[in-house]
């Protein structure tokens, strides 16, 4: 299908993003990647009359060690975040869930602030965010703010960010080369998810689900019977708790609980947890 007609406005500074974000309000929508957003727009599911093409802020780009934590600029692509040496040495998790996003194509393309922003539950990378509580760096005309990950996804395709709000940083902590697992299960390799299952365990066990709600879910319950001394298995059966395990075409709730539980029980063996 082809989009609605818009306006197209290219920005050389993360001050000309803003400043278009101010003229044009609710009406506009930034472009990225566009791995999220154009595939909506064909659909008419989204409809922005001016579309900010965020593609040569270069300077937004960036993967830096930030002493305690890893700073990862908004425009940074998923083959980076797949190729980086840094994120290999301080936080696996991150470069391996980055390496599972869409096929080739779609990591050369699409950016994790781009997926950040979009919200969809079910995306890889928010779901390793709230794993690990990232923290984003949001910046709008009064100044820059921080939002925590739990803090960030707020429902279907919607996030704390306000209209005339640019995220430009994402700080993830330090958790290691190793301690992790992800499970995701696909009818295609370059499928979003079905459901997905990510264990990260550094010190503490933070489990997160993707697709299993309106937004990516920590599964709280598997990580309080994990800290009260469960197995993993007997964990992993706390799975669907407070999940709201959407039904289409793929798959039912039903199915789709069950597969939480099979695929947590598998990311937390994996994990050693």
């Amino acid at each position: 299908m082809i989009p609605a007609a818009f306006d197209y406005v290219r920005a050389g500074s993360a001050d000309e993003v803003l400043a278009a974000l101010v003229e044009h309000g609710d009406d506009a929508k930034i472009l990225a990647g566009g791995m999220s957003l154009l595939p909506l727009m064909k659909l008419r599911l989204a409809t922005p009359s001016v579309l900010i093409d965020v593609g040569r802020v270069r300077d937004l780009a960036y993967l830096n060690d930030a002493g305690d934590h890893i700073a990862i600029g908004a425009l940074t692509r998923h083959r980076e975040l797949e190729t980086s040496e840094l994120l290999s040495r301080e936080c696996g998790v991150l470069q391996a869930v980055a390496a599972e996003v869409g096929d080739n194509q779609v990591r050369h393309r699409g950016t994790i602030g781009g997926s950040t922003a979009h919200g969809d539950p079910a995306s890889d990378l928010p779901a390793v965010l709230l794993a690990l509580d990232a923290t984003c760096v949001v910046r709008g005309p009064s100044g820059e703010r921080t939002i925590p990950a739990a803090e960030f996804f707020l429902g279907f395709l919607e996030t704390a960010l306000a209209p005339d709000e640019l995220l430009v940083e994402i700080q993830v902590p330090k958790t290691g080369a190793t301690g992790f697992a992800y499970q995701k299960f696909n009818r295609r390799a370059q499928d979003w998810a079905i459901v997905g299952a990510l264990a990260v365990c550094n010190g503490t066990t933070r489990v997160a689900l993707v697709n299993m709600g309106t937004t990516p879910i920590r599964a709280r319950g598997v990580e309080e019977a994990l800290a009260s001394g469960s197995s993993a298995a007997e964990a992993a059966g706390r799975a669907a708790e407070g999940t709201e395990a959407p039904s289409d075409l793929n798959a039912t709730p039903g199915y789709r609980e069950h597969l939480a539980r099979v695929l947590v029980r598998r990311a937390l063996e994996a994990a050693g947890a």
